[in-house]
């Protein structure tokens, strides 16, 4: 008897171990970005769409789909910590500002939904996208104060996001394909036949 209750617990511990790998899309050190956050992403915009005149827009699908959404959630997390490095706090009020500046630039908040469309981002995400411009706006003003050139700003902060990376041992899930630590970017696993989950090939 106590043979099998061993081999029981065992096998639980097994499965779920199993549970929390396949509902893993990524984890970036302790933090886990899961199957179920990217594919609200995804299914947002596919749904989005159906409320746009999508005509002329070069709109990502399948398997692009899947790696630009955790991507997306992928460098939230790692500029997040980047900027809190660097003591970067972006607060609410400058995230409405910008929303705000934005609507004015796309001539009113009747227009922001086919935006959003076109630039492949999900409603739900746009705060989030506009808290990583705000701190990529100051990590580069940063550099700049430290001596970078204003051309090379981007490149330093990509270089920021790789060690960051590194130091946290950021694992992708190969159904969206793998992590490339080169360049801190979610690519084809395989390009001749990259996976793609049913949800995200409408």
């Amino acid at each position: 008897m106590r043979r099998v209750i061993a081999l029981i617990t065992v096998a639980s511990a097994l499965l779920l171990a199993g549970c929390s790998q396949i509902g893993a899309a990524a984890s970036v050190g302790s933090t886990k970005i899961t199957q179920a956050t990217v594919q609200k992403s995804i299914d947002q915009i596919l749904a989005e769409r159906g409320k746009v005149d999508t005509a002329g827009m070069q709109l990502e699908t399948g398997a692009a789909l899947n790696r630009s959404q955790l991507r997306f959630h992928l460098i939230s997390v790692l500029l997040g910590e980047v900027a809190a490095d660097e003591k970067i706090v972006i607060t609410k009020a400058q995230i409405d500002a910008r929303r705000a500046t934005i609507i004015t630039q796309l001539g009113g908040e009747t227009n922001l939904p086919k935006a959003l469309v076109g630039a492949n981002i999900a409603s739900s995400d746009f705060p989030e996208y506009l808290q990583l411009i705000l701190q990529s706006e100051q990590i580069a003003q940063k550099a700049v104060a430290g001596g970078v050139a204003q051309a090379d700003s981007g490149t330093a902060i990509q270089k920021l996001v790789v060690a960051k990376a590194a130091a946290d041992k950021v694992t992708v899930n190969p159904q969206y394909g793998k992590w490339d630590a080169a360049t801190g970017d979610v690519v084809a696993a395989d390009a001749s036949s990259p996976a793609a989950s049913p949800a995200a090939t409408k």
